[in-house]
């Protein structure tokens, strides 16, 4: 039994790497909503203290500051940016600061201690998050240190 043979002209072959090429960028431009949902901006050279993320409308850093000055530094600068305060709950190792803007966004920064000399801090505003505001707020608080 002879085993046919397939022989692919020049433009057979362009059109098939045509179509693989579009094929692959289809289904990259299909996968890149799922891609940047969570972006992740990551400054630090470590996952250490001071390294800063930014996750799913969250910012995310770990101060090397102990955790009730960090606390207190969150307060200072909220105020400094005069946002309203609308709760606060604080334990040995928790908090949570809830306040509002002037242009009535949910500020919601919650504070866990790591170590004895680490604070871990998220920043979220609003529901979907607002990184830039997110930022301002962190290094208000830096700065409160």
């Amino acid at each position: 039994m002879a085993v046919p043979t397939i022989i692919m002209k020049p433009a057979t072959q362009y059109s098939t790497r045509r179509l693989l090429t579009r094929l692959s960028l289809i289904i990259t431009l299909g996968l890149l909503p799922f891609l940047t949902g969570c972006a992740v901006a990551v400054a630090g050279a470590a996952a250490g203290a001071g390294a800063i993320a930014y996750v799913r409308g969250e910012l995310e850093s770990t101060l090397d500051q102990d955790y009730n000055k960090t606390v207190e530094a969150c307060r200072i600068a909220l105020k400094n940016l005069e946002f309203t305060k609308i709760s606060e709950k604080k334990d040995a190792l928790d908090a949570e600061l809830v306040y509002r803007t002037a242009l009535d966004k949910k500020v919601t920064i919650k504070l866990n201690q790591v170590a004895d000399k680490f604070t871990r801090v998220k920043i979220r505003v609003d529901l979907l998050g607002d990184e830039a505001l997110s930022m301002t707020i962190l290094e208000k608080i830096k700065a409160s240190l």
